[in-house]
């Protein structure tokens, strides 16, 4: 019982050891008594799920649980991602959404997370509320009521996501560049969506690892290094001018130049926001989380933005994006938002973005990315995962924080923050990052600095240090 813990973004766990039917039927349970609660129960819950191992069963049995409490629940007829849950949660003005998910986490792993009424992640504040409510279920079981089927609809949620999501980007503008696409939604939700606005368009678009497989082809379904090297293959075979890549559950979304250079999510970010704030003037701050790139702070300096720094977890970014004008929100993973749309991260719109930049300026993503440069100076990125022994991550968060440690390499650590984890800056050269996953048994070590080499050698570094520790 002790295994149901909440992360960054909801709950996960192994298929088949913690996450089981009895478990996923506790935390629908948990969502049920806070929506009975704090929302308007008569307003429904949605229910949605990914491509993984039992996602749709497992959505089924969470879909009765809703009905058990005499609720009206709508269950997704087919996968959608994450996102596309969250828009209809808001546009059929639901009390909630129950997504089935492990989003970019391994094959073996499923999840569940709760989509709060307004479309996006759920608060912190009501994340600690349902995990109040999981607190009283765990202690005295799911009510053994009969589910009510009749209250249980099936529902298209990905006609209407499209519907909407169309009519962001400048079609008109994209097609007159005549740019050639590949996609990749790594055997996960957002495979087809992505192509068929394309091509319903006019424009040139393939898909690779577009069928349903639950094991994502052998790698993880997470749109970074090295998962990504299908569609490097992809886009240099078919002379393509750019690949666009989403993660397990379509919220997070990775880019890959015309020549088969992988487009960071930082840089991503980075040109969306450069185009929004700068080229098209739209109003609004950015929202980033503590370990994204400080290229972000640059560019909104220059168009006079302020930069609002969260915790690691878009549900912060969302928190903001609620509260204040944010034109963009997100992540160093991947996960970014607008408020052209929702509060929530979304690969496929921010896809379709990042190909209105594209053709508004007629140049691929690698010539984006070296004005950048250019303009801002050079930041390059890298992190690392490490699977350390029990105790291990958290004697390397208390090392890295510690005074004693004055110098890593050639450099003096000139202060540091500790908003999430732990973050070292190193000189003007950049910073070292160490944080203990939320979701995942490992330390993530991010750097960033002026040159690939400099944070190569960073990471290596720490790497060496705390497998010492």
């Amino acid at each position: 019982m002790s295994t149901i813990k909440f992360g960054t973004d909801g709950w996960r766990g192994v298929i088949a050891e913690d996450f089981t039917f009895a478990n996923v039927r506790k935390v629908a349970c948990a969502i049920v008594r806070y929506v009975a609660r704090a929302e308007k129960p008569g307003a429904g819950v949605l229910v949605g799920y990914d491509t993984r191992y039992g996602s749709e069963r497992f959505a089924r049995a969470a879909a009765e649980v809703v009905s058990m409490a005499g609720m009206p629940v709508w269950i997704a007829e087919k996968a959608c991602p994450s996102p596309a849950l969250s828009l209809l949660v808001r546009q059929r003005g639901a009390a909630g959404g129950i997504m089935i998910t492990a989003s970019h986490n391994p094959y073996k792993w499923n999840g569940v997370k709760f989509k709060a009424s307004y479309g996006s992640s759920a608060l912190p504040s009501i994340v600690a509320q349902v995990e109040k409510e999981l607190a009283t279920v765990l202690a005295n079981g799911v009510p053994p009521l009969p589910p009510q089927l009749d209250r249980i609809q099936t529902l298209d949620i990905l006609s209407p996501y499209l519907e909407t999501i169309e009519k962001i980007v400048d079609w008109d503008r994209i097609r007159a560049a005549k740019f050639r696409f590949v996609v990749d939604p790594m055997h996960g939700a957002a495979r087809g969506l992505l192509r068929e606005l394309m091509t319903r368009h006019g424009i040139a678009c393939d898909e690779i690892r577009g069928t349903r497989d639950p094991m994502f082809g052998g790698v993880n379904p997470e749109p970074i290094e090295p998962h990504v090297d299908a569609l490097r293959r992809a886009v240099v075979a078919g002379k393509y001018d750019a690949g666009l890549c989403a993660d397990g559950d379509g919220d997070r979304i990775g880019a890959m130049d015309r020549d088969g250079t992988f487009i960071t999510p930082h840089q991503i970010f980075s040109i969306l926001l450069w185009h929004l704030a700068g080229t098209r003037g739209i109003p609004g701050d950015v929202a980033k989380t503590f370990s994204s790139t400080k290229m972000l702070d640059k560019i909104a300096e220059k168009f006079g933005r302020k930069v609002f720094e969260t915790p690691i977890g878009f549900k912060y970014i969302c928190e903001l994006m609620l509260e204040r004008d944010i034109l963009l929100g997100g992540e160093e993973s991947g996960g970014i938002g607008t408020k052209l749309y929702l509060p929530e991260r979304d690969a496929t719109v921010m896809a379709l973005l990042l190909v209105e930049v594209m053709a508004w300026h007629g140049k691929s993503l690698g010539e984006l990315v070296a004005q950048l440069h250019e303009e801002f100076g050079e930041h390059h990125y890298g992190r690392i995962d490490l699977e350390l022994k029990p105790g291990q991550k958290e004697r390397a968060i208390e090392h890295f924080s510690g005074a004693k440690v004055k110098r890593l390499l050639d450099w003096t650590v000139a202060r540091r923050e500790d908003l999430d984890g732990i973050k070292l800056y190193l000189e003007e050269t950049g910073w070292l990052m160490l944080r203990a996953s939320g979701t995942e048994p490992m330390l993530r070590v991010y750097s960033e600095t002026r040159s690939p080499a400099a944070t190569k050698r960073i990471l290596e570094e720490a790497r060496s240090i705390v497998h010492r520790l």
